[in-house]
């Protein structure tokens, strides 16, 4: 992909929106509710951009702050396999075995300040100041250096929302969302006057609030409709505020970025990979209540591990593997193509099962899932071994879409940008 040529900035500002789908931009950008984002749309560039497979926040922004993919940085999910093994880890910064922007930066003698960017836990030392993100246990090892620690706690910086308290009621969640937004920009505002090179500012708020009450954007007649909009023009005001910010500095809109790492829609369902693996006789449980993945026999072939990617069970990869790698190929495609035929209440389930090597490239590629799964919007994969049906309502009102992140930079990015190729154009403003 051509990266534009011009002056450099020797800055660069990302701001990220997790979970924010280009269609809502555009469209509450139109209806005058992102007034910002309306004007740097008509200034710069509103790119429509895929997202990592599987599209969790844990890969994609992974993909988007090394500049690779799972094959190279290793991060294929929030969980994975113990080696040899089908007991589940859960992967953390420690695991990352390739250079983020802010590590290729440090290397020039760049500073960098990364506020509340996902899959960094715990922190470790960067040349300049990193904040953890989601899933951050705790604040004690979410900073670095130390020192930041006491100033945040005293600002109420709080990592994210209490997720077992916003299911509680609506209220509850406005709360924690106005709550995390307010030490958010408290640490905005701190840092900000600090030295930097390189600025990020992540808002994870969104995403917890489509989860919890996409109905609430959809639908104008709900209570929360309004509540939903105000969040977003409180979104767009501290997007200009920073735009502004970030002009007063360089005099230009380069090297200003603002991505999601993925997209969002309402579930009609969602789909248990792993009742319909059985019932298609690719699983075999050694009992009728199995407590995971390792109550499986040696007559599985295949087996899925959340959101949505299918591991065959291969003979030197795990330990009851049965799958010679000679079989691999005719059986990913058996599977893909009834799964690509399945239907609930006559719609298509299933838009396309992709094939780990048209997705992964680089050393690590063989770690990953063989098959990933992405439903049509509205069907949300899951890899639960504890449901009976293969559909089922849950408890969330939104999901995670693939192909419709965005990205808006003052450049155009070209046609068919996905997230990791978003950093070689911002270590091009250096």
């Amino acid at each position: 992909m051509a990266i534009p040529n011009r002056e450099k900035t020797n800055r660069a500002c990302v701001i990220g929106l997790d979970g924010v789908p280009y269609g809502m931009v555009v469209e509450l950008a139109r209806r005058g509710v992102m007034s910002t984002m309306a004007r740097l749309m008509d200034l710069g560039h509103l790119h429509k951009m895929k997202a990592s497979l599987p599209e969790i926040s844990a890969v994609s922004w992974t993909n988007f702050m090394t500049g690779t993919n799972s094959g190279t940085h290793g991060i294929f999910g929030f969980t994975d396999f113990k080696p040899h093994s089908y007991d589940i880890r859960f992967p953390n910064f420690l695991d990352l075995k390739a250079p983020t922007l802010w590590d290729k930066l440090g290397a020039k003698g760049k500073r960098s300040i990364v506020i509340n960017q996902p899959s960094t836990y715990p922190a470790r030392k960067i040349e300049g100041v990193l904040i953890s993100g989601f899933v951050a246990l705790e604040l004690a090892k979410a900073v670095w250096p130390m020192t930041y620690r006491a100033v945040l706690e005293q600002m109420g910086y709080q990592i994210d929302v209490d997720t077992t308290k916003v299911r509680e009621s609506p209220e509850v969640l406005w709360q924690e969302l106005t709550k995390t937004m307010a030490g958010r920009q408290k640490a905005l505002n701190l840092l900000w006057e600090e030295e930097w090179d390189y600025f990020e500012f992540i808002v994870t708020g969104t995403d917890r609030l489509h989860h919890f009450l996409w109905k609430a954007y959809e639908d104008p007649g709900h209570p929360s409709h309004q509540a939903f909009l105000d969040y977003y023009r409180h979104i767009d005001r501290l997007i200009g505020k920073t735009v502004a910010a970030y002009r007063k500095l360089t005099n230009t809109y380069d090297g200003f970025y603002i991505l999601s790492d993925h997209g969002f829609t309402g579930i009609v369902q969602e789909v248990y990979l792993n009742v319909w693996l059985e019932r298609n006789g690719y699983l075999k449980f050694a009992r009728p209540e199995p407590e995971g993945l390792g109550d499986i026999t040696a007559r599985t072939r295949a087996f899925a591990l959340d959101p949505n990617r299918i591991y065959l069970n291969l003979k030197t990869k795990f330990p009851k593997g049965t799958v010679e790698r000679p079989a691999k190929k005719a059986l990913k495609e058996e599977i893909a193509g009834k799964l690509e035929k399945l239907e609930y209440q006559g719609h298509k389930v299933v838009r396309k099962v992709f094939f780990a090597e048209d997705v992964y490239s680089g050393p690590l590629a063989g770690k990953g899932p063989d098959l990933i799964v992405v439903g049509e919007p509205g069907f949300d994969m899951k890899g639960s071994v504890k449901r009976k049906e293969i559909f089922g309502r849950p408890s969330l009102q939104g999901m995670h879409t693939w192909d419709d992140a965005f990205c808006w930079a003052s450049d155009d990015l070209g046609e068919d940008l996905a997230i990791e190729d978003v950093a070689p154009f911002i270590l091009k403003n250096f």
